[in-house]
C-alpha cells in the first residue's frame, strides 16, 4: 500500500482553546484561531475567480481599463498575502508544506495550483475519516 504523506489536521467546528495549543506562542495561538485550513482555502479559491477574470479581461476582452488594473492589482495583493500567510500557516500547522508550495512558488504562474491542491487534499481527509469511522 501506498505510504501518503500525512496532512494537518483542520478543525472546522470550534476555535482552538488555549489549553488545545501549549506547544505554541500566543502569536500562534492567534493565528491558529484566526487562519484556518477553510479560511485559506475560501481565499485561495477567490483568488482564482479574480485571476480566471484577469485572464478573460487581459486576452478575451483586450484589455478594458480600469477593470483589467484592478483586477492585476487584487491578484497581486492576494498572491502576496497568501504567499506571507502560508508561510506561517506551516510553522503553525495550519496547512502542510506542499500546500505552502503550490500557493506560494507555482501560485505565481497561476494561483490554480494552490486552488487544486486545498481541494485535493480536503478530498484525502474526507476519505482518511471515513476510513476511521469504518474501521
Amino acid at each position: 500500500m501506498e505510504q501518503r504523506p500525512e496532512i494537518p489536521e483542520s478543525r472546522p467546528q470550534a476555535s482552538p482553546t488555549r489549553a488545545d495549543l501549549p506547544q505554541y506562542s500566543a502569536f500562534g495561538r492567534h493565528f491558529r484561531r484566526l487562519v484556518t485550513f477553510d479560511r485559506m482555502e475560501a481565499v485561495s479559491l477567490c483568488h482564482s475567480v479574480v485571476y480566471t477574470g484577469l485572464l478573460i479581461c487581459a486576452f478575451v476582452l483586450d484589455g478594458p481599463q480600469p477593470i483589467t488594473f484592478i483586477l492585476g492589482l487584487t491578484h497581486g495583493i492576494l498572491w502576496i498575502g497568501m504567499s506571507i500567510t502560508s508561510v506561517f500557516a506551516v510553522r503553525y500547522s495550519v496547512i502542510n508544506l506542499r500546500l505552502a508550495v503550490a500557493i506560494s512558488i507555482l501560485g505565481c504562474i497561476a494561483p490554480f495550483f494552490g486552488s487544486a491542491e486545498f481541494l485535493r487534499q480536503k478530498h484525502q481527509r474526507k476519505v482518511r475519516s471515513r476510513e476511521r469511522l469504518a474501521g
